[in-house]
């Protein structure tokens, strides 16, 4: 069977049964509910498997999960916005050809700007990484991140030349919280030349920052091309 029909197989699983277990009353409002590791190994999947099917309940309002202090039964089923972010490449593929290049790729020291965004306590080393997502042959969207080199040091080795950043990371790497900032902005010069069609129109940015266990692993800045419209569902 293909890997990935076994990986979505078991991610319905562990998802299903969790949520069995809320609606039954097994697992009653407040609970604190075991962690990924551990369900990971009671499902037998893979811990980014159990991780995605926890996050999903989290976005359905059935779980409430807070950094340090682990995942909870929440008393009242929270229904909020939820912002889909899917994989770039698949959210152009929807409508056009995508194309994609790798702008540059290099290691440094954090800044006092960036270690307050990461939470780091000292100077941390990351790998920062600019690219170009293209929608039939148009620049679409500049991809700006930090990986913390601290907490996946094998970015360092990654061939960011044949696949973007988002991609690498989101097929490789689970995570446990996520901070998210949007807003319209005039994009800075370097953005500017690649996505501003000839205008000074404001361009907007989504921030978002990521951990594992309590541990960033990266910080992204996304510019989309003047007009790009985000959706969002209740």
């Amino acid at each position: 069977m293909n890997a990935k029909v076994v990986a979505s197989q078991g991610y319905r699983r562990v998802r299903d049964d969790v949520l069995r277990r809320i609606q039954s009353g097994i697992w009653k409002p407040g609970v604190l509910v075991p962690g990924e590791i551990e369900l990971a190994q009671e499902f037998g999947v893979a811990r980014a498997t159990a991780n995605k099917a926890m996050l999903e309940l989290v976005e359905q309002g059935y779980l409430e999960r807070k950094r340090k202090s682990g995942t909870r039964v929440r008393a009242a089923r929270l229904r909020a916005a939820r912002f889909t972010i899917p994989l770039i490449r698949e959210e152009i593929e929807a409508n056009a050809r995508y194309g994609y290049r790798l702008l540059s790729c290099v290691q440094e020291t954090s800044d006092t700007a960036l270690r307050e965004r990461l939470g780091l306590t000292g100077k941390a080393k990351l790998l920062h990484v600019i690219c170009l997502h293209l929608a039939d042959d148009a620049p679409h969207q500049v991809e700006e991140r930090w990986i913390n080199l601290h907490t996946l040091p094998e970015a360092a080795q990654a061939d960011f030349s044949t696949v973007s950043p988002n991609e690498w990371l989101i097929d490789r790497v689970p995570f446990n919280d996520v901070e998210l900032d949007i807003s319209a902005i005039m994009p800075p010069p370097h953005v500017h030349k690649l996505i501003g069609k000839g205008t000074r129109a404001p361009s907007l940015l989504t921030e978002r920052t990521t951990w594992l266990n309590g541990k960033s692993v990266t910080y992204l800045r996304l510019y989309f091309k003047p007009g790009y419209k985000l959706a969002t569902q209740y």
